[in-house]
């Protein structure tokens, strides 16, 4: 059987099995492993967060540091997200699962025991290594496992694994920094993860697509990896050089990194084409977006993510900064985040059955766009205000998160699951790291920029000013709390708080803007008939070694 799906009009062949299900009968123990695997990846990611201005002071951050303690994870997710995809359809999936947890822990060893800014950050490195190997693993086993009702409950699950533990991080990771250590914020993941390798190895049966061209497009591995490590660097990098001009007049690195990383995902994508027309190896299949489900879907993750991880970056900081909650306060107001996650993940299976699962993604990321956006208006607000508007934006996240992903893959063949779930994981990645560089950059801009003001219409000297202004600036507002509790500063720290709720305003409203433009692209999707899916399943499901 085969796919009209390759480029210029070329078929991607694709065997007939028996369905995956099956095959599997102790598939929802390997769902556990697979939840239990990606909430450690998905924690990890915002975990750090609300444990920041702990990090900060006893390390010693500087506001770029402490840009790339979360970015850096991104950049090495967007940049190896497409390689470690071909790889699982290649050579296993279970196994690159297996070997990404196992790389994940020995990081996060690393990371708890860092004493050094530079130690922290390469073990956050060494982490998105592990993350990027063994997640596009998770979606494309899930592809491959579950069909009909069962592959609805499977993603509800796997969408509360993702949405639920990136607001279940900033609590564990408040807790642990208030009562404990931000270091056992990262050891964590070493019990748990054990257990979800042997649930893997016990249970997971190993998939892979025994049709590809062995071998590996080693030119277009490295174009990819290049050009997306390239411009996530330079969205991250951009506040602290500048878009085009640093503050001496230079060009700034951020250009040519941004110039750079495009033209070689240009040459890369000419490269993919020529290869795949000769009939040679390609690193991805560019053919499959021609699907329109794919297409769509990714263009909605990647402007969903660019909202949710960039006001997932800056509520935590103006929690503690301005608002005055501690650790484990910011903690627990993001966990009423988790709460609605989950009220809704475990109602999602049935709606998706009785509407459909595109019209409960679109109304999940509307409920997304107008919860975030009162967030904005009610800021500073009250904890059971700002409450309500997070478990309304979690309810949202519950919604859309996995179902996105269940319709992005309901049309691409079961085979090369690994491949676009790497891509769909990229793009992903990509719009998060858009997201903490620009609403990030936005609200370190605008904090600097409104202390100075606030501070010149106060009256005060210029060399009083330029100490708060460098404090405030290069901690991203975790100094202000500290300046506040010193009378000599009490006065400018107040300002300097004011200025990092009016900045939080501006970059939440902006966030809420962003998922306002995810709903339009989630209508360009459409509907899958489950007869249509099951056939489609039929011919191209992936075949499995028990």
């Amino acid at each position: 059987m085969s796919d009209p799906i390759g480029a210029h009009g070329g078929t991607i062949p694709i065997p007939d099995a028996a369905p995956a299900s099956a095959l599997t009968p102790h598939r929802w123990w390997a769902m556990a492993a697979i939840a239990l695997g990606t909430s450690l990846i998905i924690m990890d990611a915002t975990i750090a967060n609300v444990a920041l201005p702990v990090v900060i002071d006893d390390l010693g951050l500087s506001a770029t540091q402490a840009q790339w303690i979360g970015a850096v994870y991104a950049l090495v997710f967007a940049s190896l997200m497409l390689t470690s995809g071909r790889l699982g359809d290649l050579f296993g999936r279970r196994m690159m699962f297996v070997a990404g947890l196992v790389v994940f822990m020995v990081a996060s060893l690393g990371a708890g025991g860092a004493v050094a800014p530079g130690m922290l950050i390469a073990a956050r490195l060494v982490q998105g290594i592990g993350a990027a190997m063994a997640l596009p693993a998770t979606v494309s086993t899930i592809n491959a496992m579950f069909v009909g009702r069962d592959r609805s409950i499977a993603f509800a699950i796997y969408g509360s694994a993702i949405g639920g533990m990136a607001a279940v991080g900033p609590l564990v990771g408040g807790w642990l920094a208030t009562d404990v250590s931000w270091r056992w914020a990262f050891w964590l993941n070493i019990p748990f993860g054990l257990v979800a390798v042997g649930l893997a190895v016990r249970f997971m049966a190993e998939t892979r697509d025994r049709t590809l061209q062995r071998g590996i497009d080693w030119t277009g591995t490295v174009l990819a990896t290049l050009g997306l490590a390239a411009i996530v660097f330079g969205l991250v990098e951009s506040s602290r050089y500048g878009w085009l001009r640093q503050s001496d007049g230079s060009l700034s690195p951020v250009v040519v990194a941004l110039v750079g990383g495009v033209a070689a995902m240009l040459v890369w994508i000419r490269l993919e084409h020529r290869r795949e027309r000769r009939g040679q190896v390609v690193q991805s299949h560019l053919g499959l977006w021609r699907i329109g489900n794919f297409r769509g879907g990714a263009i909605a993750s990647l402007v969903i993510s660019f909202g949710e991880f960039g006001m997932l970056f800056t509520l935590p900081l103006v929690a503690q900064g301005a608002l005055g909650y501690d650790a484990l306060g910011t903690g627990w107001l993001m966990l009423v985040l988790a709460m609605g996650t989950f009220v809704m993940s475990a109602a999602v299976p049935q709606l998706t059955q009785r509407i459909g699962a595109r019209r409960v993604v679109q109304i999940g990321v509307l409920v997304e766009a107008l919860a975030v956006g009162a967030l904005a208006l009610l800021l500073p607000g009250t904890w059971w205000s700002l409450g309500a508007c997070l478990f309304g934006y979690g309810l949202g996240v519950g919604m859309a998160t996995a179902q996105v992903t269940n319709v992005s893959l309901a049309e691409v063949p079961v085979g090369l699951s690994g491949e676009a779930s790497g891509m769909l994981t990229t793009v992903r990645q990509i719009g998060s790291a858009l997201g903490v560089a620009l609403l990030g950059g936005l609200l370190i801009s605008a904090l600097t920029s409104g202390t100075t003001s606030r501070l010149e219409a106060a009256g005060v000297p210029q060399t009083a000013q330029m100490p708060v202004v460098a404090a405030v600036h290069d901690s991203i507002g975790a100094a202000i709390p500290g300046l506040q509790a010193d009378p000599r500063t009490a006065g400018a720290a107040g300002l300097a708080s004011q200025a990092l709720v009016q900045a939080a305003r501006s970059s939440t409203g902006v966030a809420a803007g962003i998922l306002g433009l995810g709903f339009l692209a989630t209508l360009a999707l459409r509907e899958m008939p489950q007869e249509a899916t099951r056939r489609r399943r039929e011919q191209s499901e992936d075949a499995l070694e028990v």
